[in-house]
C-alpha cells in the first residue's frame, strides 16, 4: 500500500492580475486577470498528487461559487476530498494577487481566510504517513488549540511524521509562544524568511533557523526565496542554494518546496536530499504562471 499524506490548511481562489499599469486617472489596465485555485494546503496536495502520491485535503469551504471551483479542481487533480467540509455559514476565501514582471507578488486577503467556525476533526489523519499542517498560526481565535493541540498529539501517537508550514495572520497576532506546547511535536517546520524574522527577531537566516530549532522543533528549514533554504536540526546545519531559473511567478513556490520535501521523506531520503527535491519543485513552480 502506498504511503498517504494528509494536508490540513487553506484552499481558496486567487484572483491574479499580471502586467498591471496605469491607464488614466484611477483606472488601470492589465495584461491578464485570471481566477486560479490556490491556498497552501491545496497547493501542497496538488503537487503531491501530480507525483502520484496518495493525498487527502482537509479544509473548510463555503457552499458558494468559489467553494465549488476549489472542490471540483481538487477532485480533477486526483486529491481525496472526502474530508473537505462544506459549510453554509462559511465564505470560501478569495485572495487578490498582483504579480510583477520580476515574478514577485503582492496580496490582499479578507477576514474569510480566518475560517471562523471551522475546526477539522483530528480523526482525519488516521493512517497517514505524513501530516502537513499547511497553515500554522492562521487559525481563527479560539480554534488554534482545538485544531493544533488535539491533532498533533494523535498524529504522533499514530506514528505520523508531522510537518508544518507557517503563515503570518493578516487579522490578528499569533506567535510561537502562544502554542509553545505544540512546537516540540513538530518534526519539520518550513517558515519563509519574513515569517521566521517575525517569530525570532533575527535578521540572519541561519540564526532564524537555529532560534526556532531551540524552541523544541526537531528540524527547521527557513525558505528564503532566491537565497535558497537554511536547514537546522540536532545534527545538521546547512544552506541549500536555490536553482537558477527565470522567475515568472513566485505564487505557490514555498508550498511546492514543502510538497517536494515531503515526497523525499516518503522515499526515506536524507535531510539534504529532501531539501534538494523541494528546491527542484519550487524552481519548477517559479518558472511558470500560477501556483500549480
Amino acid at each position: 500500500m502506498k504511503k498517504k499524506v494528509v494536508c490540513i490548511g487553506q484552499a481558496l481562489v486567487d484572483c491574479i492580475t499580471r502586467g498591471k499599469e496605469p491607464w488614466r486617472e484611477r483606472v488601470y489596465r492589465a495584461q491578464s486577470i485570471s481566477l486560479n485555485t490556490g491556498g497552501d494546503a491545496l497547493n501542497e496536495a496538488s503537487v503531491l498528487a501530480k507525483m502520484g502520491i496518495p493525498v487527502s485535503l482537509v479544509c473548510g469551504l463555503g457552499e458558494d461559487v468559489a467553494g465549488n471551483l476549489v472542490y471540483q479542481t481538487a477532485m480533477e487533480r486526483g486529491i481525496d476530498v472526502s474530508h473537505v467540509s462544506r459549510l453554509s455559514k462559511l465564505a470560501t476565501p478569495i485572495a487578490n494577487l498582483t504579480v510583477h514582471p520580476d515574478g514577485s507578488r503582492e496580496s490582499c486577503n479578507s477576514e474569510a481566510t480566518m475560517l471562523t467556525g471551522y475546526v477539522p476533526d483530528p480523526s482525519v489523519v488516521h493512517g497517514a504517513s505524513v501530516v502537513s499542517l499547511a497553515s500554522l498560526f492562521q487559525r481563527a481565535a479560539g480554534s488554534e488549540r482545538d485544531c493544533h493541540q488535539s491533532g498533533p498529539g494523535s498524529q504522533k501517537k499514530a506514528g505520523a511524521i508531522l510537518c508544518a508550514d507557517t503563515k503570518i495572520p493578516t487579522f490578528r497576532q499569533l506567535m510561537p509562544q502562544d502554542i509553545s506546547e505544540i512546537l516540540p511535536l513538530i518534526d519539520y517546520l518550513f517558515p519563509n524568511e519574513n515569517e521566521a524574522a517575525l517569530f525570532t527577531g533575527k535578521q540572519d537566516y541561519m540564526e532564524m533557523a537555529e532560534a526556532l530549532h531551540a524552541m523544541g522543533i526537531r528540524t527547521v528549514i527557513v525558505k528564503a526565496g532566491k537565497d535558497g533554504g537554511y536547514a537546522c536540526s540536532d545534527t545538521e546545519r546547512f544552506h541549500m542554494p536555490a536553482l537558477p531559473v527565470k522567475a515568472i511567478d513566485s505564487t505557490g513556490a514555498g508550498d511546492s518546496f514543502v510538497a517536494g520535501f515531503i515526497a523525499g521523506l516518503l522515499e526515506q531520503k536524507s535531510l539534504w536530499e529532501c531539501c534538494e527535491k523541494g528546491t527542484k519543485c519550487a524552481a519548477e513552480c517559479v518558472g511558470h504562471a500560477g501556483a500549480v
